[in-house]
Protein backbone atom coordinates (compact mmCIF):
# COMPACT_ATOMS: atom_id res chain seq x y z
CA UNK A 1 0.00 0.00 0.00
CA UNK A 2 2.84 2.41 0.84
CA UNK A 3 4.22 2.22 -2.71
CA UNK A 4 1.18 3.84 -4.26
CA UNK A 5 0.88 7.64 -4.64
CA UNK A 6 -0.85 9.45 -1.78
CA UNK A 7 -3.53 10.90 -4.06
CA UNK A 8 -4.38 7.46 -5.39
CA UNK A 9 -4.55 6.11 -1.85
CA UNK A 10 -7.01 8.85 -0.91
CA UNK A 11 -9.21 8.18 -3.96
CA UNK A 12 -9.22 4.45 -3.19
CA UNK A 13 -10.17 5.22 0.41
CA UNK A 14 -13.00 7.50 -0.67
CA UNK A 15 -14.37 4.89 -3.08
CA UNK A 16 -14.31 2.25 -0.35
CA UNK A 17 -15.95 4.67 2.08
CA UNK A 18 -18.74 5.48 -0.37
CA UNK A 19 -19.16 1.75 -1.05
CA UNK A 20 -19.38 0.87 2.66
CA UNK A 21 -21.85 3.56 3.67
CA UNK A 22 -23.74 3.20 0.40
CA UNK A 23 -24.31 -0.50 1.05
CA UNK A 24 -25.37 0.20 4.64
CA UNK A 25 -27.73 2.87 3.34
CA UNK A 26 -29.34 0.62 0.72
CA UNK A 27 -29.65 -2.48 2.91
CA UNK A 28 -33.37 -1.76 3.67
CA UNK A 29 -34.02 -2.95 0.12
CA UNK A 30 -32.56 -6.36 0.99
CA UNK A 31 -34.35 -7.44 4.17
CA UNK A 32 -37.90 -7.51 2.66
CA UNK A 33 -36.61 -9.96 0.02
CA UNK A 34 -36.18 -12.54 2.79
CA UNK A 35 -39.87 -12.74 3.66
CA UNK A 36 -41.74 -14.87 4.66
CA UNK A 37 -38.85 -15.49 7.09
CA UNK A 38 -39.41 -13.56 10.31
CA UNK A 39 -36.94 -11.12 11.82
CA UNK A 40 -35.61 -13.67 14.33
CA UNK A 41 -34.95 -16.28 11.65
CA UNK A 42 -33.25 -13.70 9.40
CA UNK A 43 -31.13 -12.56 12.35
CA UNK A 44 -30.05 -16.14 13.13
CA UNK A 45 -29.08 -16.75 9.51
CA UNK A 46 -27.15 -13.49 9.49
CA UNK A 47 -25.10 -14.65 12.46
CA UNK A 48 -24.41 -18.12 11.06
CA UNK A 49 -23.53 -17.09 7.51
CA UNK A 50 -21.50 -14.06 8.63
CA UNK A 51 -19.20 -16.40 10.55
CA UNK A 52 -18.87 -18.63 7.47
CA UNK A 53 -17.94 -15.61 5.33
CA UNK A 54 -15.34 -14.19 7.70
CA UNK A 55 -13.73 -17.61 8.22
CA UNK A 56 -13.21 -17.83 4.46
CA UNK A 57 -11.82 -14.27 4.48
CA UNK A 58 -9.41 -15.13 7.30
CA UNK A 59 -8.28 -18.24 5.39
CA UNK A 60 -7.47 -16.04 2.42
CA UNK A 61 -5.51 -13.41 4.36
CA UNK A 62 -4.07 -15.97 6.81
CA UNK A 63 -4.68 -13.93 9.94
CA UNK A 64 -5.10 -16.30 12.88
CA UNK A 65 -2.59 -15.17 15.52
CA UNK A 66 -5.12 -12.83 17.15
CA UNK A 67 -7.31 -15.78 18.19
CA UNK A 68 -4.75 -17.17 20.64
CA UNK A 69 -4.08 -13.71 22.04
CA UNK A 70 -7.80 -13.13 22.54
CA UNK A 71 -8.35 -16.45 24.30
CA UNK A 72 -5.50 -15.65 26.71
CA UNK A 73 -7.22 -12.42 27.79
CA UNK A 74 -10.47 -13.22 29.64
CA UNK A 75 -11.35 -9.53 30.14
CA UNK A 76 -11.01 -8.81 26.43
CA UNK A 77 -13.01 -11.93 25.59
CA UNK A 78 -15.71 -10.77 27.99
CA UNK A 79 -15.85 -7.39 26.23
CA UNK A 80 -16.21 -9.15 22.86
CA UNK A 81 -19.14 -11.10 24.33
CA UNK A 82 -20.77 -7.87 25.49
CA UNK A 83 -20.21 -6.34 22.05
CA UNK A 84 -21.80 -9.40 20.45
CA UNK A 85 -24.84 -8.97 22.68
CA UNK A 86 -25.35 -5.32 21.77
CA UNK A 87 -24.87 -5.85 18.03
CA UNK A 88 -27.37 -8.72 18.22
CA UNK A 89 -29.94 -6.32 19.65
CA UNK A 90 -29.06 -3.72 17.00
CA UNK A 91 -29.31 -6.16 14.08
CA UNK A 92 -32.53 -7.72 15.34
CA UNK A 93 -34.34 -4.42 15.95
CA UNK A 94 -33.19 -3.04 12.60
CA UNK A 95 -34.36 -6.06 10.59
CA UNK A 96 -37.71 -6.05 12.39
CA UNK A 97 -38.11 -2.27 11.89
CA UNK A 98 -37.44 -2.43 8.14
CA UNK A 99 -39.73 -5.40 7.54
CA UNK A 100 -42.45 -3.84 9.69
CA UNK A 101 -42.58 -0.54 7.80
CA UNK A 102 -40.43 1.64 10.09
CA UNK A 103 -37.53 2.50 7.78
CA UNK A 104 -37.71 6.26 8.49
CA UNK A 105 -37.69 5.72 12.23
CA UNK A 106 -34.77 3.32 11.86
CA UNK A 107 -32.83 5.94 9.89
CA UNK A 108 -33.42 8.41 12.73
CA UNK A 109 -31.58 6.01 15.05
CA UNK A 110 -28.41 6.37 13.02
CA UNK A 111 -28.84 10.13 12.67
CA UNK A 112 -28.91 10.54 16.47
CA UNK A 113 -26.19 7.94 17.08
CA UNK A 114 -23.36 10.56 17.14
CA UNK A 115 -25.31 12.57 19.72
CA UNK A 116 -25.82 9.50 21.89
CA UNK A 117 -22.12 8.65 21.58
CA UNK A 118 -21.17 12.14 22.80
CA UNK A 119 -23.64 11.92 25.69
CA UNK A 120 -22.21 8.55 26.72
CA UNK A 121 -18.70 10.02 26.59
CA UNK A 122 -19.77 12.67 29.11
CA UNK A 123 -21.67 10.30 31.41
CA UNK A 124 -19.37 7.27 31.31
CA UNK A 125 -15.93 8.59 30.36
CA UNK A 126 -16.23 12.02 32.03
CA UNK A 127 -15.29 13.78 28.79
CA UNK A 128 -15.58 17.57 28.59
CA UNK A 129 -17.62 19.04 25.76
CA UNK A 130 -17.11 22.23 23.85
CA UNK A 131 -20.03 24.71 23.82
CA UNK A 132 -21.08 23.71 20.29
CA UNK A 133 -21.21 20.05 21.34
CA UNK A 134 -23.38 20.91 24.34
CA UNK A 135 -25.68 22.85 22.02
CA UNK A 136 -25.89 19.88 19.63
CA UNK A 137 -26.79 17.49 22.44
CA UNK A 138 -29.43 19.93 23.70
CA UNK A 139 -30.97 20.29 20.24
CA UNK A 140 -30.94 16.51 19.86
CA UNK A 141 -32.77 16.11 23.17
CA UNK A 142 -35.34 18.66 22.01
CA UNK A 143 -35.80 16.62 18.83
CA UNK A 144 -36.56 13.47 20.84
CA UNK A 145 -39.12 15.42 22.93
CA UNK A 146 -40.80 16.75 19.78
CA UNK A 147 -40.94 13.28 18.26
CA UNK A 148 -42.27 11.80 21.50
CA UNK A 149 -45.12 14.33 21.53
CA UNK A 150 -45.80 13.68 17.83
CA UNK A 151 -45.78 9.88 18.15
CA UNK A 152 -47.60 9.85 21.46
CA UNK A 153 -44.69 7.74 22.78
CA UNK A 154 -40.88 7.88 22.64
CA UNK A 155 -39.36 6.83 19.29
CA UNK A 156 -38.20 3.59 20.87
CA UNK A 157 -36.95 2.01 17.63
CA UNK A 158 -34.64 4.98 16.98
CA UNK A 159 -33.47 5.15 20.59
CA UNK A 160 -32.85 1.39 20.78
CA UNK A 161 -30.79 1.43 17.58
CA UNK A 162 -28.83 4.52 18.63
CA UNK A 163 -28.03 3.34 22.17
CA UNK A 164 -27.23 -0.26 21.18
CA UNK A 165 -24.88 0.86 18.40
CA UNK A 166 -23.25 3.58 20.51
CA UNK A 167 -22.62 1.06 23.31
CA UNK A 168 -21.32 -1.44 20.78
CA UNK A 169 -18.88 1.18 19.48
CA UNK A 170 -17.76 2.06 23.01
CA UNK A 171 -17.03 -1.59 23.83
CA UNK A 172 -15.27 -2.19 20.50
CA UNK A 173 -13.01 0.79 21.20
CA UNK A 174 -11.84 -0.96 24.37
CA UNK A 175 -11.41 -4.32 22.59
CA UNK A 176 -9.31 -2.79 19.78
CA UNK A 177 -9.65 -5.56 17.17
CA UNK A 178 -9.66 -5.11 13.40
CA UNK A 179 -12.96 -5.13 11.48
CA UNK A 180 -12.80 -8.71 10.15
CA UNK A 181 -11.26 -10.07 13.35
CA UNK A 182 -13.89 -8.36 15.49
CA UNK A 183 -16.76 -9.64 13.35
CA UNK A 184 -15.27 -13.14 13.44
CA UNK A 185 -15.03 -13.11 17.24
CA UNK A 186 -18.54 -11.70 17.70
CA UNK A 187 -20.22 -14.08 15.25
CA UNK A 188 -18.32 -17.02 16.76
CA UNK A 189 -20.02 -16.16 20.06
CA UNK A 190 -23.38 -15.75 18.30
CA UNK A 191 -23.00 -18.91 16.22
CA UNK A 192 -24.13 -21.68 18.57
CA UNK A 193 -27.26 -19.90 19.91
CA UNK A 194 -28.19 -18.90 16.34
CA UNK A 195 -27.64 -22.38 14.95
CA UNK A 196 -29.59 -23.89 17.85
CA UNK A 197 -32.51 -21.56 17.13
CA UNK A 198 -32.49 -22.47 13.43
CA UNK A 199 -32.45 -26.20 14.27
CA UNK A 200 -35.34 -25.64 16.69
CA UNK A 201 -37.32 -23.84 13.96
CA UNK A 202 -36.61 -26.69 11.56
CA UNK A 203 -37.68 -29.34 14.09
CA UNK A 204 -41.00 -27.54 14.56
CA UNK A 205 -41.56 -27.10 10.83
CA UNK A 206 -41.33 -23.30 11.06
CA UNK A 207 -38.04 -22.74 9.21
CA UNK A 208 -38.34 -21.21 5.74
CA UNK A 209 -34.79 -22.04 4.60
CA UNK A 210 -35.69 -25.39 3.02
CA UNK A 211 -39.37 -24.70 2.34
CA UNK A 212 -39.34 -21.64 0.06
CA UNK A 213 -37.07 -22.86 -2.72
CA UNK A 214 -33.41 -22.56 -3.65
CA UNK A 215 -33.64 -18.82 -4.35
CA UNK A 216 -34.90 -18.08 -0.85
CA UNK A 217 -32.21 -20.28 0.68
CA UNK A 218 -29.53 -18.48 -1.35
CA UNK A 219 -30.81 -15.10 -0.19
CA UNK A 220 -30.68 -16.19 3.45
CA UNK A 221 -27.15 -17.48 2.95
CA UNK A 222 -26.12 -14.19 1.35
CA UNK A 223 -26.83 -12.35 4.62
CA UNK A 224 -23.22 -13.18 5.50
CA UNK A 225 -21.94 -11.27 2.47
CA UNK A 226 -24.35 -8.38 3.10
CA UNK A 227 -22.99 -8.13 6.64
CA UNK A 228 -19.27 -8.56 6.02
CA UNK A 229 -18.65 -6.85 2.66
CA UNK A 230 -19.41 -3.29 3.88
CA UNK A 231 -17.08 -3.91 6.83
CA UNK A 232 -14.27 -4.91 4.47
CA UNK A 233 -14.79 -1.71 2.46
CA UNK A 234 -14.97 0.34 5.65
CA UNK A 235 -11.68 -1.14 6.85
CA UNK A 236 -10.04 -0.25 3.52
CA UNK A 237 -11.35 3.31 3.82
CA UNK A 238 -10.37 3.80 7.46
CA UNK A 239 -6.64 3.34 6.77
CA UNK A 240 -6.62 5.66 3.74
CA UNK A 241 -8.74 8.72 4.56
CA UNK A 242 -8.81 11.04 7.59
CA UNK A 243 -11.27 10.39 10.39
CA UNK A 244 -12.92 13.74 9.65
CA UNK A 245 -13.77 12.48 6.17
CA UNK A 246 -15.15 9.23 7.55
CA UNK A 247 -17.20 11.27 10.00
CA UNK A 248 -18.89 13.06 7.12
CA UNK A 249 -19.35 9.89 5.06
CA UNK A 250 -21.18 8.19 7.95
CA UNK A 251 -24.23 10.36 7.30
CA UNK A 252 -24.66 8.81 3.85
CA UNK A 253 -26.21 5.65 5.32
CA UNK A 254 -29.08 7.26 7.28
CA UNK A 255 -29.69 9.74 4.43
CA UNK A 256 -30.15 6.87 1.97
CA UNK A 257 -32.35 5.03 4.48
CA UNK A 258 -34.45 8.13 5.09
CA UNK A 259 -34.95 8.72 1.35
CA UNK A 260 -35.84 5.07 0.79
CA UNK A 261 -38.39 5.22 3.60
CA UNK A 262 -40.14 8.21 2.02
CA UNK A 263 -39.69 7.67 -1.72
CA UNK A 264 -39.66 3.87 -2.04
CA UNK A 265 -41.56 2.54 0.97
CA UNK A 266 -43.91 5.59 1.01
CA UNK A 267 -43.89 5.99 4.79
CA UNK A 268 -45.76 8.98 6.16
CA UNK A 269 -44.01 12.13 7.40
CA UNK A 270 -46.45 14.15 9.53
CA UNK A 271 -45.40 17.68 10.62
CA UNK A 272 -44.17 16.55 14.04
CA UNK A 273 -41.82 14.03 12.42
CA UNK A 274 -40.47 16.67 10.02
CA UNK A 275 -39.91 19.01 12.97
CA UNK A 276 -38.05 16.33 14.91
CA UNK A 277 -35.85 15.37 11.97
CA UNK A 278 -35.09 19.04 11.27
CA UNK A 279 -33.87 19.50 14.83
CA UNK A 280 -31.70 16.39 14.55
CA UNK A 281 -30.17 17.65 11.32
CA UNK A 282 -29.52 21.03 12.95
CA UNK A 283 -27.69 19.25 15.78
CA UNK A 284 -25.57 17.32 13.28
CA UNK A 285 -24.71 20.55 11.43
CA UNK A 286 -23.52 22.03 14.74
CA UNK A 287 -21.42 18.94 15.47
CA UNK A 288 -19.89 18.77 12.00
CA UNK A 289 -19.09 22.48 11.87
CA UNK A 290 -17.49 22.36 15.31
CA UNK A 291 -15.40 19.31 14.37
CA UNK A 292 -14.25 20.99 11.14
CA UNK A 293 -13.26 24.21 12.92
CA UNK A 294 -11.42 22.30 15.64
CA UNK A 295 -9.49 20.26 13.07
CA UNK A 296 -8.64 23.43 11.10
CA UNK A 297 -7.37 25.23 14.20
CA UNK A 298 -5.21 22.20 15.01
CA UNK A 299 -3.66 22.26 11.53
CA UNK A 300 -3.01 26.01 11.70
CA UNK A 301 -1.36 25.67 15.12
CA UNK A 302 0.80 22.75 13.93
CA UNK A 303 1.87 24.68 10.82
CA UNK A 304 2.74 27.78 12.89
CA UNK A 305 4.80 25.67 15.30
CA UNK A 306 6.65 24.01 12.41
CA UNK A 307 7.49 27.36 10.78
CA UNK A 308 8.70 28.82 14.07
CA UNK A 309 10.88 25.79 14.80
CA UNK A 310 12.37 25.84 11.31
CA UNK A 311 13.22 29.55 11.48
CA UNK A 312 14.87 29.28 14.91
CA UNK A 313 16.82 26.07 14.38
CA UNK A 314 19.28 27.41 11.75
CA UNK A 315 22.74 25.84 12.46
CA UNK A 316 25.53 28.35 13.16
CA UNK A 317 28.92 28.08 11.35
CA UNK A 318 31.35 26.53 13.84
CA UNK A 319 34.30 28.58 12.48
CA UNK A 320 32.66 31.99 12.69
CA UNK A 321 30.76 34.18 15.10
CA UNK A 322 27.07 33.28 15.45
CA UNK A 323 25.02 35.49 13.21
CA UNK A 324 21.82 37.11 14.52
CA UNK A 325 18.73 35.23 13.41
CA UNK A 326 15.80 37.03 11.79
CA UNK A 327 12.61 37.18 13.79
CA UNK A 328 10.03 34.56 12.81
CA UNK A 329 7.56 35.87 10.32
CA UNK A 330 3.96 35.65 11.58
CA UNK A 331 2.00 32.86 9.90
CA UNK A 332 -1.14 33.85 8.05
CA UNK A 333 -3.85 31.42 9.26
CA UNK A 334 -5.42 31.39 5.81
CA UNK A 335 -2.15 30.41 4.15
CA UNK A 336 -1.50 27.78 6.83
Amino acid sequence: MSGRPKGEQHRTGLLNGFAAYGMWGLVPLFWPLLKPAGAAEILAHRMVWSLAFVVVALLVVRRWAWIGELLRQPRKLGLVTIAAGFITVNWGVYIWAVNSGHVVEASLGYFINPLVTIAMGVLLLKERLRPAQWAAVGVGLAAVIVLTVGYGQPPWISLCLAFSFATYGLVKKKVNLGGIESLAAETAIQFLPALGYLLWLSAHGEATFAQEGAGHAALLASTGIVTALPLVCFGAAAIRVPLSTLGLLQYLAPVFQFLLGILYFHESMPPARWAGFTLVWLALVLLTTDAWRTARRGKVAAAAAAVSAASVAVPADQDSEPRPQPKPKPVDPVEA
